[in-house]
């Protein structure tokens, strides 16, 4: 019953767009309209700067890491906590309050992996940031790594759980990307800091 009243919580928890709050609040604004439509801190950065940007990122980061938190008060279960950390994603990019309309999880699958398997997922954040900064794409760094936090927990001997919670995690992220993989394949994907398309 604590698990399910920790999911509960988790996944409107995560349903707690700081995206579409601080587009609101600075500029009254729908973030959705604006920019590539998603609700997330990379179409914050382009729409609003760089201070709402990264507001944006850590506050979606803390969003992953409360709720994987929350699942281990309630539980000495490693389960529990993965589904918690769940939850809050699939709270961030189907958000009850908003419509079911989100963004695409990444800062919130950061906070999530960071909490369960922190020198993992820290190299597959290190990863990111170098193909974001050589090719400027963030779509790229954020599907690689989606990819690398699963190869990553199973070469450290991590728990099954958390390889399983990343590798659902990694087949959300390229869900949610699908456009811009296909953008990226037809080399038309927006770089960062690039005029919008």
């Amino acid at each position: 019953m604590l698990t399910v009243i920790g999911v509960a919580i988790s996944y409107l928890l995560g349903s707690i767009s700081f995206s579409i709050l601080i587009a609101k609040w600075f500029k009254g604004i729908d973030i959705r309209s604006y920019g590539s439509g998603n609700a997330g801190a990379t179409n914050t950065l382009r729409v609003l700067g760089k201070g709402p940007g990264a507001a944006v990122f850590l506050l979606d980061i803390v969003k992953g890491i409360a709720a994987v938190v929350l699942g281990y008060l309630l539980s000495d279960g490693q389960w529990t906590a993965v589904l918690c950390g769940l939850a809050a994603i699939v709270g961030h990019n189907w958000p009850i309050w908003f419509g079911f309309k989100g963004g695409k999880g990444i800062a919130t699958t950061v906070g999530v992996m960071c909490s369960l398997a922190l020198l993992p997922t820290l190299i597959a954040g290190l990863i990111a940031v170098a193909a974001i900064a050589a090719t400027r794409y963030v779509s790229l760094g954020s599907l690689l790594f989606a990819l690398a936090t699963p190869v990553l927990i199973l070469v450290w001997q991590k728990p099954y759980a958390f390889f399983w919670a990343s590798l659902l995690l990694c087949i959300f992220a390229f869900v949610r990307h699908r456009s811009n993989i296909v953008k990226l394949l037809q080399g038309n994907e927006n770089k960062l800091g690039a005029r919008r398309r």
